[in-house]
């Protein structure tokens, strides 16, 4: 590790000041990405009686709210306007989230490996810039092709680079004892994106039409990620600081077994990619989120086809949202204290029978059952993303975790790419989404099965075969 750089006289190390993060000068010591403490001078603003780790999941929090609010949840309440207006087909419409889903594991693929050397502030920077302008212009749409460059690739890097990836890459580096706690507590903000946004955008939709709303939506986000994007930080150890607030004391304790054992094996992106495991991760996941993305953008147009309001219909997601947000702490704890592999099978399989008992309630014109059916989807959605995160981390380490999850991206949602337009073709062809349902709630089972199964992969074995010049199968 660089111990100084010399700058006109000065050295990084006696210089009185230093140039803000994401300059010429911090390009050197933030490519550097083992787990040592920084022998910079460190950001005084961090060293608080309170573990800045804390005030970095707020930020995470709303962070979330806003990306994934706005990617997954406002779509539902604008097919139906927009398609009568412009006189667009539901398939032509969801298509753009087929270019999306390809457009953010591409994006995610570029921006992991940035997020472990430069840290989130300045690509989060970008991504709320991008995001912002994308949404104006959303309101100047009258073709295809226009609607599918904004929302499917200019929309979806700006979410890519603001949302999830980006965040949970940098909470697996600064919390190992309460990864689980810290990463469930910050997805809140996806669900309370449910029951904000989507009740305010089709109320704002149906005030001052669609054109009107993305405008609105556009302010609202240039506003809330200003704040957002400046709290962000790389890892503690730039700021000689330990995970979860430790000392180093603590770190070189019991306490930190952990931490020191996930460090001491932390994975190269080169060595998960030689792992049997990283691919079955990938394509469980890959299963599940196909049931996200599919209900976030159908129920509203679902439920409208079977004779229920728009309100009724928002109202759905809503209450899905709700214990989403509500059992991602309690989630957390046990994700903490108990074997992670399990609960997320639980998770998945939870989700593909909700959507069967949802299948069922619609179809028999049963509101309030169907209403229950998606507070146990609601339960089934707030595992799954702590879980995600901490699985990854707890199997590759959370040294090169931002490159791993971003190599992992493009064939996660490559498998749930064609999803949305399949499902939105599928309703064009016969009129109604029965079967793509069943479908979509079969893979979910199928993918808690391969959650269960997975093993955690062995790094020596790793090493041994890439000298040995084959393929590790775990």
């Amino acid at each position: 590790m660089i111990a100084s750089i010399p700058i006109s006289g000065f050295t990084a190390a006696t210089a009185p000041w230093h140039l803000p993060r994401g300059s010429i000068y911090n390009w050197a010591r933030l490519t550097n990405t083992d787990q040592t403490l920084s022998s910079y001078p460190e950001d005084t603003a961090l060293k608080t009686a309170r573990y800045y780790g804390y005030p970095l999941l707020a930020a995470a929090f709303v962070a979330q709210f806003v990306s994934l609010g706005i990617y997954s949840y406002v779509l539902g309440s604008f097919m139906g306007p927009m398609t009568e207006d412009l006189a667009w087909s539901r398939a032509d419409f969801t298509l753009t989230r087929t270019i999306g889903q390809i457009v953010m594991a591409l994006v995610g693929f570029a921006v992991g490996a940035r997020v472990d050397a430069m840290g989130a502030r300045p690509i989060m920077a970008i991504g709320a810039v991008i995001l912002s302008v994308s949404l104006y212009f959303h309101s100047e749409v009258d073709s295809l092709l226009a609607w599918w460059l904004l929302n499917g690739v200019a929309l979806t890097c700006g979410c890519a680079m603001v949302g999830n990836l980006v965040v949970n890459v940098t909470l697996s580096k600064w919390f190992v004892l309460h990864r689980g706690k810290a990463i469930a507590i910050a997805a809140m903000g996806v669900s309370m994106g449910g029951i904000v946004i989507t009740p305010f955008v089709t109320w704002l939709i149906d005030t001052v039409g669609w054109r009107e709303a993305w405008i609105w939506l556009a302010a609202i986000t240039f506003i809330i990620m200003i704040p957002v994007t400046a709290m962000m930080r790389r890892r503690p150890e730039d700021y000689g600081l330990r995970p979860d607030g430790l000392t180093d004391a603590d770190y070189l304790s019991d306490r930190g077994d952990k931490a020191r054992a996930e460090d001491a094996s932390a994975f190269t992106r080169h060595q998960a990619l030689r792992s049997f495991s990283f691919y079955a991760l990938v394509i469980a996941f890959g299963f599940f989120s196909i049931n996200i993305v599919v209900l976030l953008l159908h129920t509203v147009p679902y439920l409208t086809d079977q004779g229920f309001s728009r309100t009724e219909a928002a109202l759905a997601l809503v209450i899905a949202s709700i214990p989403a947000m509500l059992s991602k702490p309690i989630w957390g704890a046990l994700i903490d204290t108990m074997p992670v592999k399990p609960l997320a099978a639980i998770s998945a399989a939870l989700c593909g029978v909700a959507l069967l008992l949802i299948v069922a309630a619609v179809e028999a014109n049963a509101l309030f059952w169907a209403y229950g059916a998606f507070v146990l989807l609601g339960l089934g959605w707030g595992g799954m993303i702590p879980m995600q995160e901490v699985i990854w981390a707890s199997f590759f380490g959370r040294a090169h975790i931002g490159a791993i999850r971003g190599a992992g991206l493009p064939f996660a949602l490559t498998l749930s790419a064609l999803a949305p337009w399949l499902v939105g073709y599928h309703h064009d062809l016969y009129g109604n989404y029965v079967l793509a349902f069943i479908l979509v709630a079969g893979l979910n089972m199928l993918s808690g099965i391969l959650i269960y199964l997975v093993r955690p992969p062995n790094l020596d074995r790793i090493k041994s075969s890439a000298k040995a010049g084959v393929t590790a199968a775990d």
